[in-house]
C-alpha cells in the first residue's frame, strides 16, 4: 500500500478485467433463472464462472409444502403432548375431588375421547408415512 492512500477498499490482487457478452432466448433465459436460483448463488457473473469451470455448485430445493406440513405436525404433537399433561391433571382432581360414581362417570367419558384423540393420531401418523413416501418417490425422479 502507498503511503498517499487514505482509505477505501482494498485493491484487488487478481482484478478481474476480461468482459464476455453473450446472449440468450427467452426459454434458455428462464433455464438460467430458475439454475441460478436452485445454485443459491445472488450474483449472475460468479455462477456464470462456476458453471464454467466446473465449481461444485449446491443447489438446494425447499419444499414449502413439506416445510409448512412438518411445522403443522409439529404443533400438532406439542398439543398432544400438552393433552397428556392435562390428562393426568384431570385424573389427579377426579380421584381427590370426587367419590367413586362420579370419578368412574367421568373417567369413561375422558376414556372415549382419549379412544378419539388416539384415532386422530394413528390418522396422522399414516399420512405422515404417505407424505414422506410421495417425497422419497419425487426425489427419485430428480
Amino acid at each position: 500500500m502507498t503511503a498517499n492512500r487514505k482509505g477505501g477498499r482494498k485493491p484487488k490482487i487478481d482484478k478481474a478485467t476480461h468482459r464476455y457478452v453473450f446472449r440468450l432466448t427467452d426459454t434458455e433465459n428462464a433455464r438460467f433463472l430458475s439454475l441460478l436460483d436452485q445454485s443459491g448463488l445472488d450474483n449472475k457473473a460468479k455462477f456464470i464462472v462456476s458453471l464454467l469451470f466446473e465449481r461444485k455448485i449446491n443447489s438446494v430445493i425447499i419444499d414449502k409444502g413439506a416445510m409448512d406440513y412438518c411445522t403443522k405436525l409439529t404443533q400438532f404433537f406439542a398439543q398432544f403432548r400438552a393433552i397428556g399433561v392435562n390428562y393426568n391433571q384431570v385424573v389427579k382432581i377426579l380421584h381427590t375431588n370426587f367419590g367413586d360414581k362420579k370419578t368412574v362417570f367421568y373417567l369413561g367419558k375422558l376414556e372415549g375421547l382419549t379412544i378419539e384423540l388416539a384415532k386422530i393420531c394413528r390418522e396422522v401418523l399414516i399420512l405422515s408415512k404417505n407424505r414422506e413416501a410421495e417425497h422419497l418417490i419425487k426425489k427419485q425422479h430428480l
